[in-house]
C-alpha cells in the first residue's frame, strides 16, 4: 500500500471511528450517505473494524445494530486524529513556504498589485501571508463576481480579468487544470506566479 492508499484508508476509518463515537445506532447506509463512500465499502471497514477490536458490534433496539467504539478502538482514533491534524499542519508549512518563495519572486520582479486567482484555503493562506509585503490585493479571479466576497477584496469572473490593473497572478491552488485555464485566456506567462 502507497502512501496515498494508506492516507485515504486511515483517513475513512478516522472518519466511520468518529461518527461511531458521535452515534452508535447507526445504519451503514446512513455511514455510506454521510461519508459519501459505497455501502460495500462501509461493510468492509465495519467488518475490520470489529475484527480488530476497534468496535463492538450489538444489537440495539427494535433489533438494530449498535456500533460501540472499544476502548482499543477510543485509543487508535486518537492516534489517527494526531496522524491526521500532524500531516494537515505539514501541508499548511509546506504551502506557507511556497507562498512565501513566490511572494519574495514577485517582488524581486517588481510586482506590486496582485490577484489571487482561486478561493479556497491556499489563496486564504496567500492572502494572510501577504500581510505586510509590499504588495496590494486587487481582488481574487474565481467562477464569478461578488462585490466585497474574499475578506472584503472582489471576487471577480474569468472574463473580468481584461479589464483588471495587475502585475501579477498568483495561482492559489496545486491544479494543473487552472494554469491551462490561464493560458486559454491568453494572460502573459510572465505575470502568471504558480505554487
Amino acid at each position: 500500500m502507497n502512501n496515498s492508499d494508506k492516507n485515504t484508508d486511515n483517513d475513512i476509518t478516522l472518519r466511520l471511528l468518529d461518527e461511531i463515537n458521535r452515534e452508535s445506532v447507526i445504519t451503514q447506509r446512513t455511514l455510506s450517505s454521510e461519508l459519501n463512500i459505497a455501502l460495500g465499502l462501509v461493510n468492509t471497514y465495519i467488518k475490520r473494524l470489529a475484527k480488530k477490536g476497534y468496535i463492538k458490534i450489538t444489537k440495539g433496539p427494535m433489533n438494530r445494530v449498535k456500533y460501540v467504539l472499544t476502548k482499543k478502538g477510543f485509543t487508535y482514533r486518537v492516534r489517527l486524529t494526531y496522524n491526521y491534524m500532524h500531516s494537515s499542519i505539514d501541508f499548511f508549512k509546506d504551502a506557507r513556504k511556497k507562498i512565501d518563495n513566490t511572494y519574495r519572486q514577485m517582488i524581486d520582479s517588481g510586482a506590486k498589485n496582485i490577484l489571487i486567482w482561486g478561493d479556497g484555503e491556499v489563496a486564504e493562506l496567500s492572502y494572510i501571508s501577504m500581510r505586510g509585503l509590499p504588495l496590494r490585493l486587487v481582488g481574487v479571479i474565481d467562477g464569478k463576481t461578488q462585490e466585497k466576497g474574499f475578506f472584503g477584496h472582489p471576487i471577480y469572473s474569468f472574463e473580468d480579468i481584461d479589464k483588471l490593473n495587475y502585475d501579477a497572478i498568483l495561482i492559489a491552488s496545486f491544479s494543473e487544470k487552472e494554469i491551462k485555464r490561464i493560458k486559454e485566456l491568453g494572460i502573459e506567462e510572465k505575470k502568471v506566479y504558480s505554487l
